[in-house]
């Protein structure tokens, strides 16, 4: 079957740079693949290649003739004036236009193309189209579907780009870091709905445990040249070792053979004969497999941090709340503390996790003085020294070289021991070649530019980091160093970050914010966490039928009298509500059937939709109520 898209002996380069060399993939129907690559290694590049927002030098880029692609970009762009809703019909081409016609049909009564336009909406199954948009927004926490665009944050922008290239139902889904901007529960959702779609999908994404969820292949971007692993992102691991093995294996017996061959060369200056100039020229390329060299995670880095002392820091009932509109235009105050008291313990390494606008980056700015609480206080040890990585970038001299940015910050960071690690060393621990920190920091990328500002961070040698999503934009290998960094570091730690994976191997610890100042605390990592709550909500579950078990039992107990006295029999006015309920209860189900039907006519407007779906879940509520008052009072009348 002919691939959706195929791509064959794609080369890009950026002047003497090059990307990539001749490389060749493709992507077929419901494949799901993931792309992995070093940052600056032409992951994005890739992507804007087959966005057509860059071109290229070599190759061929083929896409299926009835394919349908949809590519969710880093930096998404909407018109000015659109609304949120507005947005996710960008992409649904043919349908949104047919949903506008109907709209304007029914502002003209008797306009005789309405019959025609219903029938096309029932054909096309676009009744539907507007709920499922608004459905997708909820599950992304954007819930003001009227809100214009430019009112937005970048974080909800990207949700709403999101929302739109899932509604447009590909065969094909391109996604560039579709997790970044999501909190926890989102990515959970997001992970759910790729793995149930039969749509094919190519990603980019730092995030491990969603790469071993979702993909079935991997391909790896690396030293110019494309690597296929059929297998989610553990039996990439695995495979990728066994190839880097047998190409240090291969390298090693070209350097013993290169050896022999250049004391041959000394000895023999000038090549006499044919034989000699066959070995000559083999020679010339017998060198270049020599002179290969895998660039492999360095050995474990043990900084030593500053001297801290056993006060780390103290909140003493701090509340903070700030003034945000409400739906109906009117002030409101949004809780983020409401006396909170926690006492920070030497070593620490606590996770702070918890939905979008609910605090965690706010909680890290009262810490560090940043912002001021309305009550309470932080109170802070005299040896605590912070060492910010902020979510919002660093400003960086353009015109600067990469190696002196970390030098105005540091020469060296001390390793303990009259040991140390010069400025150039530690960047080349954090994967910057000695050729890559000579350019100029307007030649990064968005991925180096964050490796850089976490490098200018921990040179400071600081002895409490405070990494307020750090796993953005940074590849999966400088993740894999900054984890086993922060596992030895000897200081106190706290991370707010949606990298389950992350959060995992570095915390011991968690804050979870829930919203309106409630705050729980959990002695645990992410999964331990999510384990216990799963658990936690099966219990109340269990409970809840308990009780209403318990609650018939308790009826039927109240029917005689304790100690054998007579039945307690129903007064007139519980005999008139018994019979109130069971005609209410009869209407209700009759209600209930109407909605049923009428909800799987496909007959119904976008606002009948709507509104018969907010009404049945509430019917349904009012229903169970009624049917158990109708219970406790049937078991008395027996």
């Amino acid at each position: 079957m002919i691939p959706l898209l195929d791509i064959q002996h794609l080369t890009k380069r950026f002047g003497a740079l090059e990307l990539f060399n001749d490389i060749s993939f493709s992507v077929a129907d419901g494949q799901k693949v993931g792309l992995i690559a070093h940052n600056g290694a032409g992951k994005s590049t890739l992507l804007n290649i087959l966005a057509g927002k860059e071109d290229y030098d070599g190759g061929t880029i083929v896409t299926r003739r009835d394919a349908n692609i949809a590519i969710l970009e880093q930096a998404p762009v909407f018109e000015p004036g659109t609304t949120v809703i507005d947005a996710c019909f960008q992409r649904a081409g043919e349908l949104s236009t047919l949903i506008s016609q109907y709209e304007q049909c029914l502002a003209t009564p008797g306009n005789p193309g309405l019959s025609e336009l219903i029938d096309e909406m029932e054909r096309r199954e676009a009744w539907d189209f507007e709920l499922r948009a608004k459905q997708i927004l909820s599950k992304l926490d954007i819930n003001n579907f009227t809100q214009p665009v430019e009112e937005l944050s970048g974080g909800q922008l990207k949700r709403v780009a999101l929302a739109n290239v899932l509604l447009a139902d590909p065969d094909l889904l391109v996604l560039d870091e579709p997790t970044n901007h999501l909190d926890l529960s989102m990515i959970e959702w997001l992970e759910g709905y790729l793995q149930r779609t039969t749509k094919a999908l190519l990603m980019v994404t730092h995030d491990r445990y969603f790469l071993d969820n979702v993909c079935q292949r991997i391909l790896e971007l690396d030293d110019e040249t494309i690597y296929t692993y059929d297998g989610n992102y553990e039996y990439y691991l695995e495979k990728r070792e066994q190839r880097i093995t047998a190409q240090n294996a291969n390298i090693a017996r070209a350097n013993n053979l290169y050896r022999k061959e250049l004391d041959w060369m000394r000895r023999m200056p000038c090549a006499r004969g044919t034989k000699a100039r066959y070995r000559k020229e083999a020679f010339v390329e017998l060198e270049q497999r020599a002179k290969q060299r895998r660039e492999e995670r360095a050995a474990r880095l043990e900084v030593k941090s500053g001297y801290i002392g056993s006060k780390i820091f103290e909140a003493e009932y701090v509340s903070k709340a700030f003034d945000v509109p409400g739906a109906d235009g009117q002030k409101q105050q949004k809780i983020i503390l409401d006396h909170f008291y926690y006492n920070f313990a030497r070593f620490e390494k606590m996770g702070i996790v918890g939905g979008n606008g609910t605090g965690k980056s706010t909680f890290i700015k009262l810490l560090l003085g940043l912002e001021q609480p309305d009550e309470g206080r932080f109170v802070v040890g005299e040896t605590v020294r912070f060492g910010y990585f902020s979510q919002d970038g660093m400003d960086f001299n353009e015109q600067d070289k990469v190696i002196d940015a970390v030098r105005k910050h540091a020469e060296y960071i001390d390793l303990g021991n009259g040991r140390h690690l010069t400025a150039m060393q530690f960047l080349t621990h954090f994967l910057f070649p000695p050729a890559r920190q000579q350019d100029y920091i307007y030649k990064l990328s968005g991925g180096e530019r964050r490796r850089l500002q976490l490098c200018t961070v921990l040179m400071k040698n600081p002895n409490f980091l405070v990494l307020d999503e750090p796993t953005n934009d940074l590849d999966i290998a400088t993740l894999q160093i900054l984890e086993e960094y922060l596992q030895d570091f000897k200081g106190c730690v706290i991370v707010v970050s949606h990298d389950r994976y992350f959060m995992d191997k570095v915390v011991d610890h968690l804050l979870v914010f829930n919203g309106e100042g409630k705050i729980d605390d959990f002695p645990g990592n992410y999964s331990e966490y999510r384990e216990w709550k799963s658990l936690r909500e099966h219990e109340e579950q269990e409970e809840k039928e308990a009780a209403k078990k318990q609650q018939a039992t308790n009826t039927n107990a109240k029917a005689n009298t304790w100690g054998g006295e007579k039945k307690r029999k129903l007064s007139f006015k519980e005999k008139q509500e018994l019979k109130q309920l069971e005609t209410d209860i009869e209407k209700l189900e009759a209600e209930k059937k109407e909605i049923e039907t009428s909800l799987c006519s496909g007959t119904l407007s976008v606002d009948e939709l709507t509104e018969k779906s907010k009404r049945l879940p509430l019917l349904e509520e009012e229903l169970d109520e009624k049917s158990m008052r109708w219970l406790e009072l049937s078991e008395i009348e027996q």
